[in-house]
């Protein structure tokens, strides 16, 4: 029996002067792409995917309320529990509401704010493995110094979600 991979939304922000976001990569959304129904531990479950397509450096948190990115590796963020409404692209992005088994991936330099949550919120982040971890709050030199990274983040090897033969290998690629 095939598996039918789902065809995740896609979103590309504009550089706000303090979030420069990516300009060649799009924000992919995977809606209720993992099925956390009756599962015990979600957080394990989306662990075990995230491991097996060879994202790591694994947290467990919410997100936080102040608006940030990463300029030298690309992100995905999976909900575990609750949902929240998260602001990505900085001031000129978008409101999403994210809930149980939406996926998100933020290609180097995608904002991210969370604007409110349920008290139940757990979120997994994982990280692609060609990369190094950064924290940016939007200052202006933070964002003339992640114009030059940015561009020089090396594409992930795998989906988070379905591996070699997800959408973002297709999608990533094209888009550069």
């Amino acid at each position: 029996m095939a598996i039918k991979i789902p065809e995740p939304e896609q979103l590309t922000f504009t550089d706000d002067g303090f979030v420069p976001n990516n300009a060649r990569l799009p924000f992919l959304i995977y809606r209720g792409v993992i099925d956390l129904i009756g599962i015990h531990d979600p957080e394990a479950a989306i662990e075990r995917i995230f491991r097996r397509n060879v994202w790591g450096n694994l947290w467990r948190n919410g997100i936080y309320a102040y608006v940030h990115y990463h300029s030298m590796i690309h992100e995905s963020m999976a909900v575990a529990r609750g949902r929240a409404k998260v602001r990505f692209g900085g001031s000129t992005g978008s409101e999403i509401d994210l809930s149980k088994g939406d996926v998100v991936v933020l290609p180097a330099g995608t904002g991210h704010q969370c604007i409110s949550h349920s008290p139940d919120l757990v979120v997994i982040g994982a990280y692609p493995m060609n990369g190094r971890y950064d924290l940016c709050r939007g200052s202006k030199a933070e964002h003339d110094k992640a114009l030059e990274s940015i561009p020089q983040v090396p594409l992930p090897d795998t989906d988070p979600v379905f591996g070699k033969q997800g959408p973002l290998m297709r999608l990533w690629p094209k888009a550069s």
